[in-house]
């Protein structure tokens, strides 16, 4: 019997098994930043250790720093604290560090496929739940927390339990303004936030197969929302055609041994799955979260839904939910007004991103009373923005242009949410006061979705007020 590609790289990397049963699994590439690493660093020095393999862990700042006012010292003095503890700690071991001056700071998620670090076939690490997003490469990623950063810095290595595999199908074709975003609020609404767990997520079939390398880091970035700790797509000419030329990776007669083997890692046409669905591409419509987590979502053309409509399990869940979002059964969605629009994020804040969004955004207005921000993922997104004349695309319109890091998908930073505000947004979570205050919304959607809402004033279908349409969104 043939073998997924989640099982060959597993295979590859495993050291030992344990006593407990968790396998110690090396690690090709450990990304770090400021939040997670100073403890971890902390806890090697009062063990008078050093790190193992400074060549495979690379750093950035993203999450505390605020993408408004760069200038040090930073406004927020925890923030400041947090960088320089991180200079130090990589100047002390060695480590490569993307700054703040450097060119290539950003979102870690985003640097590390940018810059090929990211490549197929590698087991990759950091303390932040959202590594899956790596696995678009054909990567075993995920996220960990400080003490595993610690035992990672320490020895290159991690314990864990290996998963049972999933093979998810999206067939057929996306229609007029359906993105990958709405394809992975779908899979999430279908098998639950708890569907996940205990699995690898691989995606796969022809929407998947069409879709860019920055549409499939959407997907699988998303992949711990359904409770799957990896999501990944096989590697293939797309995979290839990205990475060709980056920075780090493979050059000449190398880049020709890489590509070689990373054919060979995708599963194989008799690998066995502990499950399979499929999922029919032109089911999917633009979608929104109503809720307090990604699986409280319905199509942006409907309407809030009834509890009762529920199992009688989940029936006091979306009563709260509706309560905290102050939301009315039977309500258009559509009907619900906007705030605050935040298009950024490791999810959704790409290069491609902002390009698809300016596309439709020429010579329209953010409605009166909307705060509008786009935040690039990366100094390398903002550089290409200015360049090709995004940024002033998003600024004419009435967005603010910040610069790269975490932003207003967190409150970690000084962009949040204020009060009651309800901001539709491009990133990945909508738990209750995840962007900023104790009573602020969120609403998920994708970057059209988002740009359409900024316009309107209101939760807005991108079809009707970004005049999409006749064009396939994978294309």
């Amino acid at each position: 019997m043939g073998k997924t590609l989640y099982e060959k790289v597993w295979e590859a990397h495993a050291v030992r098994e344990l006593p407990d049963g968790r396998t110690q699994l090396f690690i090709d590439l450990h990304l770090i930043h400021e939040v997670t690493s100073p403890q971890a660093f902390a806890m090697l020095k009062e063990r008078g250790l050093k790190v193992a393999f400074p060549h495979r862990t690379f750093a950035t700042v993203d999450h505390i720093v605020p993408t408004d006012r760069r200038e040090e010292p930073l406004a927020d003095p925890l923030a400041q604290e947090m960088l320089e503890a991180l200079r130090r700690n990589v100047k002390e071991h060695g480590i490569t560090f993307f700054d703040l001056k450097s060119g290539r700071q950003g979102i870690v998620h985003v640097i590390g496929p940018e810059l090929g670090l990211t490549q197929p076939g590698f087991t990759i690490v950091c303390g932040d739940s959202h590594t899956s997003t790596h696995g678009a490469f054909g990567a075993v990623a995920f996220g960990i927390g400080t003490t595993q950063v610690r035992d990672v810095l320490a020895t290159q290595t991690v314990a864990m339990q290996k998963l049972k595999v999933r093979r998810i199908e999206v067939n057929g074709r996306l229609l007029p303004g359906v993105t990958a975003k709405d394809v992975i609020l779908h899979i999430i609404r279908t098998l639950g936030v708890k569907g996940g767990i205990g699995y690898a997520y691989e995606y796969a079939g022809e929407v998947i197969e069409q879709m860019s390398m920055d549409e499939r880091m959407t997907i699988a970035n998303m992949s711990i929302e359904g409770g799957a700790r990896v999501g990944y797509m096989n590697p293939d000419e797309t995979t290839f055609a990205y990475l060709k030329g980056r920075p780090y990776a493979p050059k000449g007669e190398d880049w020709e041994r890489a590509v070689a083997a990373w054919k060979a890692l995708a599963s194989d046409p008799d690998a066995h799955y502990d499950d399979r669905v499929e999922i029919q591409g032109e089911a999917i419509a633009p979608t929104v979260t109503w809720g307090v987590h990604p699986g409280q979502s319905a199509p942006v053309d409907g309407r809030v839904p009834d509890p009762a409509d529920f199992p009688e399990s989940e029936r006091a869940q979306v009563e709260d939910a509706l309560r905290y979002m102050k939301l009315t059964p039977g309500q258009k969605l559509t009907d619900v007004k906007v705030d605050v629009a935040f298009l950024g994020s490791c999810t959704n804040a790409r290069l491609s991103d902002l390009r698809e969004v300016a596309k439709y955004l020429r010579g329209k207005k953010v409605a009166k009373g909307v705060r509008a921000l786009v935040v690039p993922g990366s100094q390398l997104v903002a550089e290409a923005a200015e360049r090709e004349g995004i940024a002033e695309v998003f600024r004419e319109a009435g967005f603010e242009w910040r610069a790269p890091g975490c932003s207003m998908c967190l409150a970690m930073n000084p962009d949040r949410l204020v009060g009651d505000e309800l901001a539709i947004s491009a990133s990945n979570r909508n738990y209750k006061g995840r962007q900023g205050s104790p009573t602020g919304r969120t609403v998920l959607a994708s970057p059209l979705t988002v740009a359409a809402s900024a316009v309107a004033g209101h939760i807005a279908d991108p079809r009707e007020v970004l005049g999409i349409g006749g064009e396939d969104a994978t294309d």
